[in-house]
């Protein structure tokens, strides 16, 4: 499980752009509309409120991975299904080295396309050089 941590770690260290340790509002927005979502500032603003543990107005790591881990089965498999779609390009259903690229130069990482092959390689099970949506499941989980 520590594993399933260190991945939401990563993820909001990518969300927490100004590197405070915490998400405001206007971040969530943000680097959610550049993964293609729409948060209005408003919606973000109450999300981040509901599960505020502290009352200071942001969330801290312990905020985010209570809200990644909360939810049914169904919910989860529906935001990975979500997640798995953001990386995928062309329609083709599966994650390529090219599409998780433009992924990675969204959230402010910029990789080769080797580089991500060989990050592909660690989770691709069936060694066709893409990683499907049962990969991902077992890479997330």
């Amino acid at each position: 499980m520590a594993r399933l941590a260190d991945q939401y770690e990563r993820v909001f260290r990518c969300f927490d752009e100004d590197g405070d340790g915490k998400l405001s509002p206007s971040e969530l927005r943000q680097r959610v509309g550049l993964m293609g979502g729409k948060l209005l500032l408003k919606e973000a603003e109450v999300a981040v409120e509901s599960l505020d543990s502290d009352g200071d107005g942001l969330l801290c790591l312990e905020d985010f991975i209570g809200f990644m881990e909360g939810g049914g089965e169904e919910e989860k498999m529906g935001d990975l299904r979500e997640a798995f779609g953001m990386y995928v390009m062309d329609g083709c259903g599966f994650i390529t080295p090219k599409s998780l690229k433009r992924m990675l130069s969204r959230l402010g990482q910029s990789k080769s396309v080797d580089e991500c092959e060989a990050m592909i390689g660690h989770f691709d099970l069936d060694g066709d050089g893409l990683i499907s949506f049962d990969e991902f499941k077992v890479m997330m989980m």
